[in-house]
């Protein structure tokens, strides 16, 4: 594959433009796809891996003006700012994954830095590899720890947890950022006691205390609300398909296999087809054939958000949240990879995020430009005073039950 520069912010002033003509082209054109995450369910194509500068132009083409606007609202940024920082990260996203396999087993993460994401970093454990991060235009970091074997502690700790009570140690991820895997304790003691039952050493683990309880959103609704047979109310995250069977994603807190829905207008909706919680946070939902699967997510005011993939973006990268409860809200990704304890049991495998959320958000979708990115699980605090949310990712989502995401 043809290798590229991450560019520097002048020559990314210079890429929006470009992208924003590639965009009109590619709108006259009518046809894009975007090839997803390795095990990604949606269907992929045999044309060439997309460069950096492809990235950045689907960023843009696909981007709805909605999560421009909630962008600009919640990150601070203007216009200009929030199309660059797409541009920027659908390039690092690419750039990063590149170095990942180039680097192999030295590769100790990456993220994105500043108020457009001009700075990507890549962290590796060999010194001999910083010539080759910086020759893809990234900044350089030399770490102690692999991604590998930093995943391999977290694993430890996800095992552990089965049989170590974490309500008072309810979060742990793996934090690229430090070089660590982070465990957000009410309690240290509570952390210790995991740590210790997981025999991860004390060097590759933080400890760091907190205040927050996280609990399940239940009585929600992301996306369009939809209701519950048994009561209580979630949110539609992502309109799938599996084969002829139309549905959608949402948490799998919200139901068991065979819990019936009803739709927004109350109208009879679907059932549950598959639910995993706790361990997962995810689960489909089969509608009838009164509904129909559509590529979008819904915005502030109604507007629809056009979702046109499901490529993972990179921690530190913008993300928005559409939930019935709070609407459209934005922030960034703080972690992937992250196990949280709430009161019904522990979930791994999610992303913590700085976006807010609330009851009735649960179930909703998460997405980045035009790339969903998971299913709204839990969190703590409120869209007044702040809090932390975590979400199910799509991708292994999608795997899990053998599903299509419907895209544009």
């Amino acid at each position: 594959m043809q290798q590229h520069r991450h560019a520097s912010p002048t020559q990314r002033r210079c890429t929006v433009r470009r992208v924003q003509a590639a965009g009109a082209a590619l709108a006259a054109a009518g046809a894009l796809v975007l090839a997803g995450l390795p095990g990604s369910a949606f269907a992929q194509t045999d044309s060439p891996s997309p460069t950096p500068h492809d990235a950045a132009a689907a960023a843009m083409a696909k981007t709805s003006p909605e999560v421009l606007q909630a962008m600009q609202r919640d990150l601070g940024l203007t216009a200009s700012q929030a199309k660059e920082r797409l541009v920027n990260e659908a390039e690092a996203g690419t750039t990063a994954g590149s170095l990942r396999a180039a680097l192999g087993r030295d590769f100790a993460g990456a993220w994105v830095s500043g108020a457009t994401s001009a700075t990507l970093t890549v962290a590796t454990t060999d010194a001999r590899d910083v010539a080759t991060i910086e020759a893809q235009g990234a900044r350089a970091q030399v770490v102690r720890h692999s991604a590998g074997q930093l995943d391999a502690a977290k694993a430890r700790l996800d095992r552990a947890a089965k049989s170590t009570r974490t309500a008072d140690a309810p979060v742990w991820y793996v934090d690229v950022k430090t070089n660590a895997v982070v465990v957000n304790a009410i309690k240290s003691s509570a952390a210790k006691a995991l740590v210790d039952r997981a025999g991860v050493g004390s060097g590759l683990v933080q400890i760091k205390k907190t205040d927050d309880r996280p609990r399940s959103f239940y009585d929600i609704v992301g996306g369009e609300a939809y209701y519950m047979g048994s009561g209580g109310r979630c949110s539609v995250g992502f309109s799938v398909t599996q084969g002829a069977t139309q549905g959608f994603a949402t948490a799998g807190h919200c139901g068991r296999v065979g819990t019936t829905t009803r739709g927004v207008n109350q109208q009879a909706q679907g059932t549950f087809r598959g639910s995993i919680f706790p361990g997962r946070d995810m689960a489909w939902v089969a509608t009838n054939a009164q509904w129909t699967a559509t590529p979008y997510v819904k915005g502030s005011g109604g507007q629809r958000v056009s979702v046109a993939g499901s490529t993972q973006s990179p921690v530190g990268g913008s993300i928005c949240r559409s939930g019935s409860t709070t609407g459209w809200h934005c922030g960034t990704i703080s972690q992937h990879n992250t196990s949280v304890t709430y009161p019904q049991g522990t979930i791994n495998g999610v992303t913590r995020t700085t976006v807010c959320a609330e009851p009735g958000d649960s179930g909703g979708s998460y997405i980045s430009g035009s790339q969903a990115q998971g299913v709204t699980s839990g969190g703590s605090g409120n869209c007044r005073s702040g809090g932390t949310t975590f979400h199910q990712p799509i991708n292994p989502l999608l795997q899990q039950f053998q599903l299509t995401l419907k895209t544009v």
